[in-house]
C-alpha cells in the first residue's frame, strides 16, 4: 500500500465516524456551545472538515494555503451534505498528491516539516477536535455515540 493510500485509509477511518456522529444531534443543536468562547457545534463540523483539505492544499502548493471559507449552514442536513462533499474532494485531493509532493518540505505554523508528516499531524488534528464533538454530544444528552474509529 502506497504512503498516501494508507494516510488516507486511516483518515477515513477517522471521517467516516465524524459522519456517524452527525446522525446523533438534530437541528437545535447546531448553535450549541459548551461556553460562551466556544466554537458551535456547527463550527466544530465546518473546522473538522475543512481542515484535512486546507492541509492537502497547502502540501500541494508547497505553501500555506488558507481553507477556502465556511457556509452559512440552518439545518443539519445542510451541514450532513456539506461534510460528505467536502470528504469525497478531500480525499480526492490526497489521492492526487505525488511522491514528491509528500516527500517536499512545507513550512506551516512556524514548522518544517515533510507533506506526508503534515498530512499526519492534519490527521490528529482531526481526531482532536472529533474527540471535543463527543463531550459536545454528551453534554447535549446523547447516550448512544459511535466507536471512536470505523474500520469497515
Amino acid at each position: 500500500m502506497s504512503k498516501i493510500n494508507e494516510l488516507v485509509s486511516g483518515w477515513m477511518s477517522h471521517r467516516k465516524v465524524l459522519h456517524e456522529l452527525l446522525d446523533t444531534f438534530e437541528d437545535q443543536h447546531l448553535s450549541y456551545k459548551p461556553w460562551e468562547d466556544a466554537m458551535s457545534l456547527s463550527e466544530l463540523v465546518l473546522h473538522i472538515s475543512g481542515a484535512m483539505e486546507m492541509f492537502a492544499d497547502t502540501v500541494k502548493n508547497g505553501v500555506f494555503t488558507p481553507p477556502t471559507g465556511s457556509s452559512n449552514i440552518e439545518t443539519l442536513s445542510e451541514l450532513k451534505t456539506l461534510v460528505e462533499n467536502q470528504t469525497n474532494q478531500t480525499k480526492s485531493k490526497l489521492q492526487a498528491l505525488t511522491d514528491e509532493q509528500l516527500e517536499a518540505v512545507v513550512e506551516f505554523a512556524g514548522m518544517k516539516s515533510p507533506g506526508l508528516a503534515l498530512l499526519e499531524s492534519a490527521k490528529d488534528h482531526e481526531i482532536h477536535h472529533k474527540g471535543q464533538l463527543f463531550t459536545y454530544a454528551r453534554l447535549l444528552g446523547v447516550q448512544s455515540l459511535p466507536f471512536f474509529v470505523n474500520r469497515s
